[in-house]
């Protein structure tokens, strides 16, 4: 039987592998918590933050799909059930009709401050053991990998 997975360590792909698991441990630890603290997924809650962080509390839609790696349909269906609940509104450009907003509301404001003490501490407490420089080399090694076109 000859199969093509060699023996010979591939560190990149090692590297890969590694790293979607630890993504997949971190979504799930962030998701029980958030949600059982502030009824919100960690989705949701990266959606609110960048909403937070950006000026205006508002993005155009397309800019906010970009920054989680969404099509414009992901983002559609991820920004439904937000603005259902008060949490996020649409605001129409005035001048050019075609350009869509999203906007977090001040409800959803204060939902994410709260959850963003969360977050916080569930991402401290993950990492608790990794020495800083570490992290802000895998940080910036990370940031330059999701810069990348997808």
């Amino acid at each position: 039987m000859n199969n093509n997975l060699s023996n010979t360590p591939d560190s990149a792909l090692d590297f890969c592998l590694r790293l979607a698991r630890a993504q997949a441990v971190l979504v799930r630890r962030l998701d029980a918590s958030l949600g059982n603290l502030h009824g919100l997924s960690f989705s949701d809650y990266q959606l609110l933050y960048h909403l937070g962080r950006a000026p205006g509390a508002r993005l155009r839609r397309v800019d906010l799909a970009e920054r989680l790696a969404l099509t414009a349909s992901g983002i559609t269906r991820s920004l439904l059930p937000l603005e259902k609940i008060g949490l996020v509104a649409r605001q129409a450009d005035a001048r050019d009709a075609r350009v869509g907003y999203a906007v977090i509301t001040e409800t959803g404001q204060a939902l994410l401050a709260d959850a963003h003490v969360t977050a916080q501490a569930v991402c401290r407490e993950l990492l608790s053991d990794a020495p800083a420089d570490q992290l802000d080399v895998l940080s910036t090694l990370l940031g330059q990998l999701a810069s990348r076109p997808l």
